[in-house]
């Protein structure tokens, strides 16, 4: 099957909420994909820069979302759709509800996504998922405490957009340590000249992909999809929510 052209020009990268623009991984990403000539902007939330630490409200962190990939795109002089959007965590969750209600970009870049609060999987933060269209990198430690991957596998099936689902072997939320990997990633994700069209749905340790390096393997679109249809955790210690 073949894709459509798929060229990011830039990525806007939000953080998780308890951490900053400057979070390690963030910085990882950022110097990974200077090579490929992708302009990164990485922003803060209003509450961030203003001192505070609780987070503002989902409105007012989806507009800075929006307003950050509208800014980038004037400032490249191209359009919507060849902005990506991602991030770690409650940033990355933004991210994909901004798209979710209509911000055009070219993919979603959605490291450590907080699926649900841990240990209460029936708070699903998934109502947004069936109106996601475009191409989705999902990036997870394998013992994240906001979402185990069976459980994010079968979350993302309601996206319409292609899945690709990147396991950090041992990682936790936090990914502390991980940043090289994380941004290897990354970079091989948007290095790609044309959109999948087939979705890479494995569990750690199936095809697909390599648990032990955090690596699509090249059978990542053999994988069947579900894509076009509507549908439906290394440390061991404190989970972090950032």
């Amino acid at each position: 099957m073949t894709g459509r052209p798929w060229s990011p020009a830039g990525l806007v990268l939000t953080p998780g909420a308890g951490s900053g623009r400057d979070h390690p991984s963030l910085l990882a990403v950022e110097a990974s994909l200077a090579p490929l000539g992708i302009a990164v902007d990485r922003v803060d939330f209003p509450y961030r820069i203003a001192g505070r630490r609780a987070p503002d409200r989902p409105p007012v962190l989806i507009q800075t979302v929006r307003s950050a990939a509208d800014a980038l795109a004037r400032r490249l002089g191209v359009d919507g759709d060849r902005i990506a959007l991602g991030g770690r965590s409650m940033g990355g969750r933004m991210c994909s509800m901004a798209v979710a209600e209509g911000q055009v970009v070219a993919g979603l870049v959605l490291v450590s996504y907080p699926l649900h609060p841990p240990g209460r999987p029936e708070r699903l933060r998934t109502d947004h998922f069936a109106a996601l269209r475009v191409p989705c990198l999902f990036i997870s430690g394998t013992r994240d405490a906001f979402g185990a991957p069976e459980e994010l596998v079968a979350a993302t099936r309601a996206i319409r957009g292609p899945v690709t689902h990147v396991w950090i072997d041992g990682g936790d939320h936090g990914l502390g340590g991980r940043e090289a990997e994380v941004a290897a990633a990354v970079r091989r994700w948007l290095a790609r000249t044309t959109a999948p069209t087939r979705r890479s749905a494995r569990l750690p340790g199936g095809p697909g992909v390599s648990p032990s390096r955090g690596a699509v393997t090249p059978r990542r679109t053999a994988v069947a999809s579900h894509a076009g249809r509507p549908g439906p955790r290394g440390s061991r210690g404190r989970p972090s929510s950032g």
